[in-house]
């Protein structure tokens, strides 16, 4: 779940400061899903993945 391994680590030259700053909010995606499931669950509503995407827009 989430980025590959390697995503931002496996690129040269950079140190751990600009790793962490190129990784910026990649977590926000996964955080969003996460509570839009919680929403939908709560709603009786389903929570599939297309579910998600269509609630998300896509």
């Amino acid at each position: 779940m989430g980025l590959n391994a390697g995503h931002v680590t496996a690129v040269p030259g950079l140190t751990r400061n600009e790793q962490l700053k190129a990784l910026g909010n990649g977590v926000v995606p996964q955080q969003a899903a996460a509570a839009l499931r919680l929403l939908l669950d709560r709603a009786g509503l389903t929570s599939t993945p297309a579910a998600i995407a269509a609630a998300c827009g896509a």
